[in-house]
Formats: structure tokens, sequence, C-alpha cells
């Protein structure tokens, strides 16, 4: 049994995960995860042994230098808590790690007895992968459910996948075979450009986790840094002719294939972020007028 000392009582507790590693291009979902417990200022109540689950040939741990001692950094999976704010408050608890290098379903059912310890009542797992997506384009954000009837309550996608699998698709599986409710959100990340970070996959993310959970995420300088970053490859494309050849194509494959949903679907899931941000005021505050806009209405790139 896992006991939790100096935890307070959760209010409608959200698990929300994500692992370094196999299930995380451009570092979008573990990045995630780190804005939400820097802008929150989550605070750290346990950590997993890194012996139980971590080859440290293969991440190894880091030495530094503290008031001129000498310290290490074990590399691990770490859960913090947070308090959202505003006329609905509620706490997600935040798990960032790395892929375990063994024994996933001990390292599975020992985050799940965390959220059942906690009370958690639905499990949020962030993922990233490389694709055929163009990176002019909004990044596709899918969300999926081994659960038929939670697709059906928030309009995710039924999980058909067979093949080789991560730590996000074993977890999500554990949480369904233990009765919690699980969902994955993955971000599809141009493979022609996946070196990390990419700080617009992240903000897809982060914007996909908004709606479902219908609250308000603090952005910080992430819209700023996706502009940047879609400058940055812009530049790095056009200087290449076969590279500006095939993102074009990947544009019009992209483009034909989505313009029923960006007529429908798409454009209402659009509007309604708009309005929540522009009635609710800065996370815990009071919420803005209803009335008028301004440059704080503005988003980065959408998902």
């Amino acid at each position: 049994m896992i006991e939790l000392e100096g935890v307070p009582e959760l209010i409608d507790p959200v698990m929300v995960a994500a692992f370094e590693g196999w299930n995380d291009a451009g570092d979008a979902a573990s990045t995630a995860v780190a804005h939400l417990e820097r802008e929150w200022k989550g605070e750290v109540f346990a950590a997993l042994d890194a012996e139980d689950y971590y080859d440290f040939q293969v991440n190894r741990p880091t030495v530094f230098m503290d008031g001129g001692v000498r310290k290490i950094t074990w590399p691990t999976t770490r859960l913090s808590v947070v308090r959202v704010g505003g006329e609905k408050p509620r706490d997600l608890v935040l798990v960032r790690g790395i892929e375990p290098s063994m024994r996933w379903r001990s390292f599975c059912n020992e985050l799940l007895g965390f959220a059942h310890e906690l009370g958690v009542e639905l499990v949020v797992i962030l993922g990233a992968l490389l694709g055929d997506t163009p990176h002019t384009r909004p990044v596709p954000v899918s969300g999926v459910t081994s659960d038929p009837d939670l697709a059906r309550r928030m309009d995710l996608e039924e999980t058909k996948y067979e093949g080789p699998t991560g730590i996000v698709g074993v977890l999500q599986e554990a949480c369904t075979h233990a009765g919690v409710p699980a969902v994955s959100l993955w971000a599809a990340v141009p493979h022609y450009v996946s070196q990390p970070p990419n700080p617009k996959a992240t903000l897809a993310l982060l914007n996909r986790l908004e709606d479902l959970l219908d609250l308000r995420i603090p952005q910080g300088e992430l819209p700023e840094d996706a502009r940047a970053w879609q400058v940055g490859v812009d530049q790095l494309a056009a200087e290449d002719s076969e590279v500006a050849e095939y993102v074009q194509t990947l544009e019009e494959a992209r483009d034909t294939a989505e313009l029923p949903e960006a007529s429908g679907e798409a454009i209402a899931r659009e509007f309604e972020r708009y309005l929540r941000r522009r009635d609710v005021g800065p996370p815990g505050g009071k919420p803005r007028p209803s009335s008028g806009g301004s440059k704080d209405d503005e988003e980065g790139p959408e998902d």
C-alpha cells in the first residue's frame, strides 16, 4: 500500500503523464508536462525508485555542484501536484519521467497505486510521434482511448492500433484493466525536423488538453517560441529545393484530406477556445468582462 504524506485532499484530480524516450518525438510531450509544472509551480511529492526501473548505462545519472558539494541526480519518474484556480478549481497530478528500461508492469502498477490513493478520476497520457505532416500547418493531435463509453462521451477515437508499443500504450491498457478511465493524446511531429525542442507540438498538446479538461492553461512564451520555431524551419527548408518541394507535397495532401474538418468541428473547437480565453482571466483570478478584445486574446499556432 502506498502511503502519501503532506499531500492535501485533492479536488476532482486528473493525472497527466508524459515520458521521455520512444513516445516523445521532439520532446513535445515531456516539455508539455514540464510547462504545467513551471506555470503552476508544481510541488514534487513522490519519486519512483530509479534502481527498480532504469538501466543506468542507457539513462546515466548526472553529477552537479550544490553549494560546493557534489551531488548526483538519478534518472527516474517524479510526481507533483498543482491546483488550477478559477470558479471551479481542480487538481492535476503531474507525472514526468523517462520511459523505464525494465519491469514495465510493476512501473504501471506503482503509478496506478498513486492514482488510487489520490482519488484520480481520469488519466491523460501525452505522447508525440514522427509523421508525414508539414511544419507549416497546425499540428495534428489525436485523442484515443480503449474505453468505448469514454470515446463516445469525450469525442475520442477508440484505438485500433496493433503493433509495437511504448510505455504510453502499456500504461493506458493498465489503466483500462484497472477500471481507471484513460486517454492518450498524440501530437504528430514532422519527421524531417524531429530534433527537440518542438514548441509548436508542445503548444498543440496543451491546447488539446485544455479542450479535453475544459480548463485554461497559461501559455507563457510558448506561442512566441512556436512562431520562432516555424520561421527557423521555413528558412532551413527554403535553402534546400528538394526539402521545399517535399514540404509543398505534404501541404497539398494535408489540405485536401482535412478540408471537411476545417469547415466544421475544427472551427467550432477553435471558437470555443477563443471564448474561454476571452471570458476567463488569469488562473485563479477574476473573469474578464465578456465584451471587447485585447492582444491577450490572440493565440499562436493551433492544434
